[in-house]
């Protein structure tokens, strides 16, 4: 299992390697804008056809709205960045780092869903508007927090530095005035704090809330479009439905990112990470993944502005 690991783990850095060095990331944006365009003349079609009353147009609908996700998340975009070097620089289980993944998605369709009628019904905006709305404000936001998580990243890599170059170096001193195992000192009998399982349970609920929100800010156009013109169509109901399709099918992607973290991490980096410069080695990789997010975001952000 671990030369399996191994295997697909060394495989997946040869796909990166191509995808940044050798021109395979603008084949796969080429293909991705090709089954983008062809699945947004297919949905006019199933659009027409769901309003001319035709059976099945639905289940066409969302099925064309889900592939167009996922061509929309192969292609350039934030969601996959964010989520795969979250999962290269922090050790997570898969089924925790899928999950955000999905989560993301979803709440991306959310934000579109709300973004649309919110502005439809309380300012009366267009598409014109919505869609500058989500290009000059919330896609610099998006990538903003995308930024600050890789940020994060980077901090928490050099605080774990710092407190490993300090535990090597030895420290004195007398720390057994109170017994806290567990949370509950000994002595007192009272909690003074959140023992190390809580605690870890507290962040990690706030870095998942985090990456959720960091993706969800900047709706995807082509959902804009979509609810905009069921709601002119009077099939909002249909549109609402096919968004969240859509949604499912950038989640996709976006796990497929979270599978590749994952098997990066622990067929390759935990290999690596072994013997008494583990901890260095993990926290140096730990600020590499997040200064890699922080930097692509803030790229992203720039174009955007």
């Amino acid at each position: 299992m671990r030369l399996l690991l191994l295997g697909a783990a060394l495989g997946l850095c040869a796909a990166a390697a191509w995808l940044w060095a050798f021109g395979g990331a603008d084949m796969v944006a080429a293909w991705a804008a090709a089954g983008q365009s062809q699945a947004q003349r297919a949905m006019a079609g199933a659009l027409r056809s769901l309003r001319a009353g035709d059976p099945g147009a639905l289940a066409t609908l969302c099925g064309l709205a889900f592939s167009y996700g996922v061509f929309h998340a192969a292609g350039p975009g934030h969601g996959k960045v964010l989520i795969g070097g979250y999962g290269v620089a922090r050790r997570v289980a898969l089924a925790k780092l899928s999950g955000i993944a999905i989560l993301s998605s979803l709440a991306q369709a959310a934000g579109a869903v709300l973004l649309v009628y919110g502005a439809l019904w309380l300012l009366g905006w267009g598409r014109t508007e919505m869609t500058a709305a989500a290009e000059s404000w919330f896609a610099p936001a998006s990538y903003a927090a995308i930024a600050a998580v890789g940020a994060y990243l980077v901090l928490r890599g050099a605080g774990k530095l710092w407190r490993a170059r300090r535990r090597g170096g030895g420290h004195g001193g007398d720390h057994a005035v109170h017994d806290h195992s567990g949370g509950v000192c000994t002595s007192c009998g009272h909690v003074h704090g959140p023992d190390p399982a809580a605690a870890a349970r507290v962040s990690s609920l706030r870095e998942a809330a985090a990456l959720v929100g960091a993706v969800a800010i900047r709706p995807c156009t082509g959902a804009l479009f979509l609810l905009i013109l069921t709601a002119q169509m009077g099939i909002a109901a249909a549109g609402i439905l096919a968004t969240f399709a859509m949604g499912l099918g950038t989640a996709v992607v976006t796990v497929g990112a979270a599978v590749a973290a994952v098997t990066v991490r622990e067929g390759m980096v935990a290999r690596l990470a072994q013997g008494g410069s583990a901890v260095r080695l993990l926290a140096g990789i730990e600020m590499l993944a997040g200064g890699v997010v922080a930097a692509l975001a803030l790229q992203l952000m720039l174009r955007a502005l």
